[in-house]
């Protein structure tokens, strides 16, 4: 059984569109053999075809242990990631994932739950409205905010009868007048009424809920986001970075990131999403002023520390301690 730090081998058994610009994977092992387990809310980290590792969420029912799907956006403005494997990988070609790891997990106290997805947030949101639906004790609600028909993935799924009661579909069309008012769901706190709020989705969506339920124990409110920015800036410049203990300097160009820039350059640091978000390039800051895009460290760390993996000079040279 694959642990956390040991790559597992699956075949892709299907590849299809799921959405606009959206695909869907489903994998399994070559020998038929069951997958680790997994609970709702978990992702998966994929080493894609361009070498990149990327996570996913696993949108599939957590009993099915034949197999793994998850759906793919693709970022036209990422770092190729999304690209690759959308545009790359076909049924029958093998991959190299790690085993499911969770920090969104459904908590066992919440009584009833309301789900709100944006876009492609809806993918860990399905696994857990397939998990509630089977477990039938509790109430839920899924609320899922797309720009249109064309880009909501797993449609059909939502408006069939086995979740119709369940779901709330809102297309705004990408017009903030139409947004959808969360509000009179959000009004009462939880701790009154035992409702727990998931949120996965794009950023203005997650600090709109984050506001509207200011006044909720954080214990109530639970976050999962896709990554950090990872895309690339038009303002982006080449920066210096010095290396302390080596003492390396380097350029890291626009396009490339600091992390690549350390590996071309020899220095093997530790890194596992390169999104932003799991915190294993986590690296001491010595000098210099950092453009902080990841999503990990707190206000207070980022005088000291830097993931390398997506964050930038906002001022240099950076000195890391390497």
């Amino acid at each position: 059984m694959s642990t956390q730090n040991t790559p597992l081998i699956v075949r892709v058994a299907r590849a299809e569109r799921a959405a606009r610009d959206i695909r869907l994977f489903e994998l399994r092992t070559p020998d038929g053999a069951e997958l680790p387990p997994f609970t709702a809310g978990a992702h998966l980290r994929v080493k894609t075809p361009s070498g990149e590792q990327r996570h996913y969420s696993l949108c599939n029912d957590p009993s099915e242990r034949e197999r793994y799907c998850i759906a793919v956006k693709r970022e036209a403005t990422g770092r190729g990631g999304s690209r690759s494997l959308v545009d790359e990988v076909r049924e029958g070609d093998l991959l190299e994932i790690g085993a499911p790891q969770n920090q969104f997990e459904l908590d066992a106290r919440a009584r009833s739950l309301l789900l709100v997805a944006g876009g492609i947030g809806l993918t860990p949101l399905m696994a857990m409205a397939r998990a509630l639906r089977a477990e039938g004790t509790r109430r839920f609600r899924l609320v899922v905010l797309t720009r249109d028909e064309a880009s909501t993935p797993f449609l059909d799924e939502l408006r069939g009868p086995e979740f119709a009661h369940h779901v709330t579909l809102h297309h705004d069309g990408a017009d903030p007048a139409r947004s959808f008012d969360l509000w009179p769901l959000l009004e009462k706190p939880g701790s009154v009424t035992g409702l727990h709020v998931y949120c996965c989705g794009p950023k203005p969506l997650m600090d709109a809920v984050r506001d509207m339920t200011g006044h909720w124990s954080s214990a109530a409110v639970h976050f999962e986001s896709f990554g950090a920015d990872t895309a690339a800036h038009a303002e982006d410049t080449a920066f210096e970075v010095a290396l302390a203990r080596s003492s390396l300097r380097l350029t890291v160009p626009p396009g490339r990131t600091l992390l690549q820039a350390l590996r071309e350059h020899g220095l093997n640091v530790p890194s596992s999403c390169e999104s932003g978000t799991c915190g294993s390039c986590r690296t001491g800051l010595l000098g210099g002023e950092a453009d902080h895009r990841d999503l990990v460290l707190l206000d207070e760390q980022k005088a000291s520390q830097i993931m390398v993996c997506v964050s930038r000079a906002r001022r240099g040279p950076l000195v890391l301690d390497l």
